[in-house]
C-alpha cells in the first residue's frame, strides 16, 4: 500500500506539481500529443500495412498509460472518465489497439481524429508560458477550431463514403470535398449523393462556414486586451483600454518590459 501511494504521489507531481521536472514532463505531453496527431493526419493518407499498425499499437499503448495515470489521481474518476476528453481519449485508445485482436476495425479509424481535442491542452499550456500565444490566443483557437472541424469531418467523409463514392478514393478526395463544401465553392465533381452523405454535407455547411466567418472575424479585427479589471472581474477590452468600459476603474495594465 506504501508503494501504491508512494506511486500516486510521484504522478501527481508529475501533472500538477509546479518544479522543473514537472515542467519537462509537461512540456514531454505536450510534444507527444503533436506527434500523435501528425501521425494521424499522416496515417490517414496512407493504405493499411504492418508498420503503420505497429504505429497504431506503440501510439495506442503510451495514449493508455498517459489515461490510466491521469485516472489514478483523479479525484473523481467517474466524472474524469465522462468527460468529453476522457470518452474522446478510450474510443482513440480502442481504435489503436483494435490490431492486437485481429481486427482492422478500419471504420474506428475515423475515431482517431478525435485525439485532435488534444490540441486544446498544447495550446492553453503555451497560452500560459509564452506571451505570443497570450497576445493571439483568440485567433490562435479559432485557427485550432477550425482545423478540428475540417480533420474530422474529412475522416468522417473518407470513412462513409470511400467503399460506395467513386468519387472519393482516397483522404485528398475527402479533404477536396470537405473544404470545397465549407466554402460553399461547390465545383460540382465530387457529390455525395445518398441521404446520409448529403446530410454529413448539409453539417459541413452549416457548422464549417459559422467556423469559417468566424476565424476572418477574429483575423481582421482588433485584437482584445485579456485584463482582469480588479472592480468587477471583467477581463476582455479593447486594445487601448486604459479604464474598464463596464465600471469605470483604472485597469494599470502591466505591459511586457515594464517594471
Amino acid at each position: 500500500m506504501v508503494a501504491v501511494g508512494t506511486l500516486s504521489a510521484r504522478i501527481d507531481r508529475l501533472y500538477n506539481g509546479d518544479d522543473r521536472t514537472a515542467y519537462r514532463f509537461a512540456y514531454g505531453l505536450i510534444l507527444f500529443d503533436a506527434t500523435m496527431i501528425l501521425f494521424i493526419v499522416v496515417s490517414s493518407f496512407l493504405p493499411r500495412n504492418p508498420v503503420v499498425e505497429a504505429l497504431d499499437v506503440v501510439f495506442g499503448v503510451f495514449v493508455l498509460a498517459d489515461f490510466a495515470a491521469r485516472m489514478a489521481i483523479a479525484p473523481n474518476r467517474a466524472k474524469e472518465l465522462t468527460t468529453p476528453a476522457g470518452i474522446a481519449d478510450v474510443i482513440v485508445i480502442v481504435s489503436l489497439l483494435a490490431p492486437i485482436a485481429g481486427e482492422g476495425l478500419a471504420f474506428l479509424r475515423v475515431a482517431r481524429a478525435l485525439r485532435v481535442f488534444r490540441s486544446y491542452r498544447l495550446i492553453s499550456r503555451l497560452r500560459r508560458d509564452v506571451p505570443f500565444f497570450r497576445r493571439n490566443q483568440d485567433t490562435i483557437q479559432a485557427v485550432v477550431n477550425l482545423f478540428v472541424f475540417i480533420f474530422v469531418m474529412t475522416a468522417l467523409v473518407y470513412e462513409t463514403q470511400h467503399h460506395s463514392n467513386p468519387g472519393i478514393t482516397n483522404y485528398v478526395d475527402a479533404l477536396y470535398f470537405t473544404v470545397t463544401t465549407l466554402t460553399t465553392t461547390g465545383f460540382g465533381d465530387i457529390t455525395l449523393a445518398s441521404p446520409s452523405g448529403r446530410l454529413l454535407a448539409v453539417v459541413i455547411m452549416i457548422f464549417g462556414v459559422s467556423l469559417f466567418i468566424r476565424l476572418i472575424q477574429v483575423i481582421f479585427r482588433p485584437q482584445k486586451l485579456i485584463w482582469r479589471c480588479r472592480t468587477c472581474g471583467l477581463t476582455r477590452h479593447d486594445a487601448d483600454a486604459i479604464h474598464c468600459k463596464h465600471c469605470g476603474a483604472t485597469l494599470n495594465v502591466t505591459h511586457e518590459g515594464s517594471l
